[in-house]
């Protein structure tokens, strides 16, 4: 039996299948916690998981979040009132991570609340065609008469009369994504979203209705999730200053106004070749961070680990930039063996490992001395290969010159019966040591 920072573990050895699934250190555990639940993206980590780690911290910790997705860490954070700092790429995850590190007046819920009202009768009166996003293939995502009541909505809430208070349509804004995706002919009875098969249902409420019925439905759940939305700015409110920068986290000093953080806690994204773009997708159109496909995969192809539309074409076109080699063992032979299935793939996990490299080398140019590194990562399995993800890692924390490195297995996954979730923890070294690799390399 091995005690763990999260609770005792059954090891075993080398087999980890007594861990269990624990549910509570995923997406899951969030989804009930005020600002934190405000959309379902299956990639966000667990809320209890950053408390636990920041369990013992003091007024005067100074967190960084290099890669802040949904914003979890730095809301924790403030709402334990723990100064944070993030870095995102993703525009929009830039745009809900501050907003729900936004210190809302009193008066803002019930605001929220009397717009929506407000949009909820006016989408009952005839209009001409409101604007819709151009997303690729979007009859898929909804039957024509959810697809016009949401149009409408969305119009709705950018002409806004009279002009509300600060913060109000961006909270509405919320509230209509929260209706858009439940409307939404998707599931996500997996790690990802998929469409559902066979359609219209009664079952999904993708029923065939009037116009007028359809209108109804979708105000009716657009009022009840703005109603969610003020209620949930009253949960665990942040207490201390928390801000989500946009950039690279390869290159952090590019980005971060201060140095001397104390703590970086993140969870980045997992080599497994799932693209968060495609989730987001039906957000960033319908709120205006995306126009076209094209711009989707050249975002992607700048997130570390994405490989969604052309995305996949410029990976075909990269070689290592001769940063360095990946320091663990038999990584080429690795590498060697996935890209027997598919070449592609094998480039795909080099190039995310050198990537982390130039990242890791980065950080340790913001960190103080002595801070603590938390780092929740997964494995990944490409055909018959197992890439072991968290002794990478551990691997190139101790090249870039981190201590005290260790490996905490935390739970089993829902996927494959050989895949978990990590902490990889590590130490900034209190005395810097002279390294000839501690300037980051060009991306």
């Amino acid at each position: 039996m091995t005690q763990g920072l999260f609770g005792p573990i059954e090891t075993n050895g080398l087999a980890l299948d007594p861990i269990g699934r624990r549910d509570h250190l995923t997406f899951r555990g969030n989804v009930a916690v005020g600002r934190h639940g405000w959309l379902r993206l299956t990639p966000s980590y667990s809320l209890a998981l950053v408390r636990e780690l920041l369990e013992k911290s003091g007024s005067n910790e100074f967190v960084l979040e290099p890669f802040s997705g949904t914003g979890t860490t730095p809301l924790a954070c403030a709402a334990m009132g723990i100064r944070c700092h993030a870095v995102e790429i993703n525009p929009f995850l830039v745009w809900l991570a501050n907003l729900k590190l936004t210190r809302f007046d009193e008066g803002t819920g019930a605001a929220v609340q009397a717009a929506a009202s407000r949009i909820a009768k006016d989408a009952h009166v005839p209009r001409a065609a409101a604007w819709k996003p151009d997303l690729h293939q979007i009859e898929k995502w909804w039957n024509l008469p959810t697809l016009h009541a949401l149009a409408t909505l969305c119009e709705g809430i950018k002409q806004l009369r009279p002009e509300p208070a600060p913060g109000v349509v961006d909270l509405l804004r919320i509230a209509f994504c929260r209706v858009m995706i439940q409307t939404a002919n998707v599931s996500f009875g997996h790690q990802s979203m998929s469409f559902r098969k066979g359609g219209e249902t009664a079952e999904n409420g993708l029923v065939r209705e009037s116009p007028a019925h359809c209108t109804g439905r979708v105000a009716k759940a657009f009022l009840a999730a703005a109603s969610e939305v003020a209620d949930s700015l009253l949960v665990d409110p942040p207490r201390a200053e928390a801000q989500v920068f946009y950039g690279d986290s390869r290159d952090l000093t590019a980005i971060l106004p201060e140095r001397g953080y104390t703590a970086a806690i993140t969870s980045p994204p997992y080599p497994n070749r799932m693209s968060y773009i495609r989730e987001l997708r039906p957000y960033m159109y319908w709120l205006g961070f995306l126009s076209d496909g094209r711009a989707a995969g050249e975002l992607d192809w700048k997130t570390i680990g994405g490989t969604w539309g052309c995305a996949t074409s410029m990976l075909g076109a990269w070689t290592p930039n001769g940063c360095g080699e990946i320091p663990f063992p038999h990584f080429n032979r690795i590498i060697h063996d996935i890209g027997k299935g598919h070449v592609l793939l094998g480039r795909y996990v080099h190039k995310y490992f050198q990537d982390i490299k130039i990242h890791l080398a980065s950080l340790r140019t913001v960190l103080a001395p002595g801070a603590r590194c938390h780092y929740i990562v997964g494995n990944s399995k490409f055909y018959d290969t197992l890439l072991p993800v968290e002794g990478i890692y551990a691997a190139l924390f101790e090249d870039a010159g981190f201590m005290n490195v260790r490996v905490e297995p935390i739970r089993k996954r829902t996927s494959k019966k050989e895949l978990y979730e990590f902490v990889v923890h590590a130490r900034m070294r209190s005395i810097p040591t002279l390294r000839t690799n501690s300037r980051p390399a060009a991306v």
